[in-house]
């Protein structure tokens, strides 16, 4: 019996860590989500960045003004590309995380299956003993009985 309290209380403990993994992956998810609009809103701005500036030098530029759009533009290719390194690493701490859960889910079917077992094993005993304790009195009233007749 104590050793289904000790297998319960390992439940309680495996249940809680796959609990916490199960929000560290909520979080990573929401990182990752939040790392795409990023990338998506950067992009968006480079693309809007450029459509402007091409219609103004449609007009007339300086050399200037157009070192200073390409120094610009260069800036931010350099930001769009490390916040795709961000984007990625985002992704790949959502798959550890996943499958750290996965490992915790494991642990709880684990000792969940050990109790279901040390349950059944505990029932069968008591089972037995009811069934010799039936069998014991069985034959004491058969003695009796036995001994009633004479």
């Amino acid at each position: 019996m104590k050793r289904l309290a000790l297998l319960k209380t390992l439940l309680e403990r495996e249940q809680k860590r796959r609990d916490e993994q199960m929000a560290a992956v909520r979080a990573a998810v929401a990182n990752a989500e939040t790392q795409q609009q990023q990338a998506e809103g950067l992009a968006t701005y480079r693309t809007d960045y450029c459509r402007k500036w091409s219609a103004q030098f449609q007009q007339a530029a300086t050399i200037e003004i157009l070192r200073s759009y390409q120094g610009f533009l260069s800036r931010l290719d350099q930001a769009i590309t490390q916040q795709q390194s961000v984007l990625e690493h985002a992704h790949r701490m959502v798959e550890a995380h996943r499958q750290r859960l996965v490992q915790r889910e494991i642990r709880v079917a684990t000792v969940e299956r050990l109790i279901q077992r040390r349950e059944a094993m505990l029932a069968k005993v008591a089972d037995r003993r009811d069934q010799k304790n039936l069998d014991e009195l069985a034959q004491r009233l058969a003695t009796a009985r036995a001994h009633a007749g004479f």
